[in-house]
């Protein structure tokens, strides 16, 4: 079997440099296209669902389009022809689009950079002819985007991320079941490409300030999370396997205690306490005095949700080679009810601690900003800096260290299929263990139904009260009528007797009725765990549903740098430098690889497991309170039944009215990656897409405007 080059080079930081200065520049937009470009180029999209827009009009420079082309609707992408006048609003917007304004109709969207040219560019020639020509366009799967065609020189505008990189990813969620509207490759957008065809020599990380650097000891919260480990953050390590090598223990996030907030500049928000327990090491836990040994250090912080939106979109840009778990899609509509804001808070738990899970987002510079920075000064004083981190692209390869032969190249080829099928038949898997264990819900509640109804039938019984609605087998309404004139239904003790003051009725009578007292208590706790305990594991199957939607990415990578480095072995002379630079990415997935298979492990163990609790704990609940009943029939609880006479049920009123109709049940919000219908707030979103577009109807301005057809 052929094996992998040892790398010639190295990708060491030189001796006596810091890391952040000698961070590698690169110009590559990891994670942009044409259909992300849309909201890095309007910085007035909002974060997050709870923050108002900003129309303010956009003024560009004036231009020319070269070449006819025709755009994709969907991508938000004009179609214009040669000698279109236009205004360039945005120069740069990532993998070679601008943002363009079209001035014949005032339409705005998105343009490739070598398809216009600045006015202020032409030179006049009267012999100069341009026939008729359109350039097609071809999708950039085997090669880096195109950039920006010849133009004078121009400021760099700096484009700072406000978004997740989906204009509105309720769209690209539900109604393509998670897919990209991206045209080009993973392979193409993390960097991996670039990488392999020319490495990374240059830094890509503005310098920090000395102000930004906090010397006085502002940034408590940063300082303590550097106590644990924290540091190195854009050096990765693969040990053998090839797996992650871990730098920093892992350690849990809770987000709990939502409030409600009202800011005169944003309107009303919803804000989460988010607290990190770290459990200190030996070394740690002897050094530190804050808290006595062995109990772990807690760091409380409080985040809203465009504060996570920042988090998610720093870690995209700048960890372009992992598989980082989805951000849950906005709510723009109830987003103050209760069960919205308890399902939101677990799924941002879920959604950070799988951040905190990955052994190597874990120690991201970001990560610890988020986590560690208790102070709003400091959070808006450092913020900027987070935001304006260009994507690492393929300085991130450049900083990945692994040993020389640390895979085979047939081995490599075989586990990425067999990864790829495993996945997928687990996303089915799973989904299919979704809709079961919803009906296993409704089930409980059905059941919960039928112990109710038992329990009012036996109190019926008992007390010879008929019960609404109950069917009455073999008993004719007349035989009814006249039963319900006969004397001696219950004796003067309330028993259920025809002879007065007759004990062994009355004790009887009162332990059935105990019996039916019962059964409305196990009712309500199948109810509740219905409600409570299951909608929990319910959601908790979100974690490990679609892994195949989650990993196509790394899957895509390997495969495409799979297929360059074999065509590089098989044309001597083979360039080893460019095989080991396909060694490193082939590391790299073959290490998020294990990551999933680690976290797997641990993901259907916990599920399983807390199911198991769950339905231990509640079928304890019932056995108890079974048994407890069921001594009421022994003595000396049974004769102390004949000492008094019985008390009417407190259900006893419920028999005309008999509570057999429950709320539904509460439903997990669906999983980013889920198919699932338009959500009932379409209208809204409707307007919003008419704002971004300039029209008052959707319309030809978007794929999705016949959804909106009542």
């Amino acid at each position: 079997m052929s094996t992998l080059p040892r790398p010639t080079k190295s990708t060491l930081t030189p001796a006596g440099v810091s890391f952040f200065e000698s961070r590698p520049v690169s110009d590559f937009d990891a994670g942009i296209n044409s259909s992300t470009a849309w909201t890095q180029a309007n910085p007035s999209t909002s974060l997050s669902d709870d923050e108002p827009e900003d129309d303010e009009e956009e003024t560009g420079q004036p231009a020319r389009a070269l070449y006819n082309f025709e755009g994709k609707v969907e991508f938000r992408e004009l179609t214009v022809e040669a000698g279109d006048e236009l205004e360039i609003l945005k120069e740069e917007v990532g993998d070679g689009w601008s943002l363009v304004r079209l001035d014949k109709n005032g339409e705005v969207g998105l343009l490739p950079q070598t398809y216009y040219t600045f006015t202020s560019d032409f030179v006049t020639s009267p012999t100069l002819e341009m026939p008729p020509f359109t350039r097609r366009r071809e999708p950039s799967a085997q090669s880096i985007t195109p950039r920006g065609s010849p133009k004078g020189e121009k400021e760099t505008l700096l484009i700072i991320p406000q978004h997740t990189g989906e204009w509105f990813p309720s769209f690209r969620q539900s109604l393509l079941g998670g897919k990209s509207l991206n045209r080009f490759s993973s392979f193409v957008t993390s960097g991996a490409e670039e990488w392999v065809l020319k490495g990374s020599s240059s830094d890509s990380v503005p310098p920090r300030s000395a102000e930004d650097d906090n010397s006085d000891g502002e940034d408590e919260g940063s300082n303590r999370l550097s106590r644990v480990g924290m540091g190195e953050a854009d050096r990765h390590f693969v040990d053998v396997g090839p797996a992650w090598k871990t730098k920093v223990p892992p350690f849990r996030v809770l987000v709990h205690s939502p409030s409600k907030r009202t800011s005169s500049l944003s309107g009303a928000y919803t804000i989460y306490s988010v607290t990190s327990l770290f459990h200190p090491t030996a070394q740690q836990d002897a050094q530190d005095d804050e808290a006595p040994s062995g109990s772990p250090m807690r760091i409380t912080v409080h985040r809203r949700f465009s504060h996570f939106v920042v988090l998610h979109t720093a870690l995209t840009r700048r960890l372009p080679g992992i598989a980082l778990p989805p951000l849950p899609e906005k709510q723009y509509a109830g987003r103050f009810s209760d069960d919205f804001v308890e399902a939101r808070r677990g799924d941002l738990e879920r959604y950070i601690c799988r951040i905190a899970r990955h052994p190597i987002a874990r120690y991201a510079e970001v990560l610890t900003f988020f986590l560690g920075c208790e102070s709003d000064l400091e959070w808006k004083k450092q913020l900027p800096y987070h935001l304006s981190l260009p994507p690492a692209g393929p300085s991130f390869y450049a900083h990945v260290f692994h040993p020389a032969f640390n895979l085979d190249a047939e081995d490599a080829a075989d586990a990425v299929e067999r990864f790829d099928a495993h996945t997928r038949s687990v996303g089915k898997g799973v989904q299919s263990l979704r809709n079961i264990f919803g009906r296993v819900r409704e089930a409980r509640t059905e059941m919960s139904k039928a112990e109710r109804l038992l329990s009012y039938s036996l109190l019926s019984l008992i007390t010879s009260k008929p019960l609404a609605s109950a069917p009455m087998t073999g008993i004719s309404e007349q035989d009814e009528e006249d039963n319900s004139r006969v004397r001696g239904l219950l004796n003067d003790d309330n028993a259920w007797c025809w002879r007065d003051s007759c004990q062994e009725c009355l004790k009887l009578t009162k332990a059935v009725q105990k019996t039916s007292e019962t059964l409305q208590n196990v009712a309500d706790l199948y109810d509740d765990h219905a409600r409570r305990t299951q909608l929990a594991t319910h959601e908790a199957l979100k974690s490990v549903a679609h892994p195949s939607s989650m990993y196509a990415g790394v899957i895509e990578t390997h495969r495409s740098t799979l297929s360059r480095y074999n065509t590089i072995v098989s044309s001597p002379p083979a360039d080893e430098e460019v095989a080991a630079r396909c060694e490193t990415v082939l590391n790299t997935t073959m290490a998020e690889m294990e990551t999933y298979h680690t976290q797997k492990l641990e993901d259907f163990r916990t599920i399983v497991t807390d199911h198991l609790d769950g339905e231990i704990a509640f079928y304890e609940q019932v056995l108890a309170r079974l048994k407890a009943t069921r001594r009421t029939f022994d003595s000396p609880q049974y004769e102390a039944g004949a000492d008094s006479p019985r008390q009417p049920s407190m259900y006893e009123r419920e028999l005309e009215n008999p509570r057999l109709t429950a709320k539904p049940l509460p439903q997990p919000c669906p999983h980013v990656y889920d198919s699932a219908p338009m959500r009932p707030v379409s209208a809204a979103i409707q307007e919003g897409v008419g704002m971004i577009f300039g029209v008052s109807s959707v319309g030809r301005a978007s794929v999705f405007g016949k959804f909106w057809r009542p």
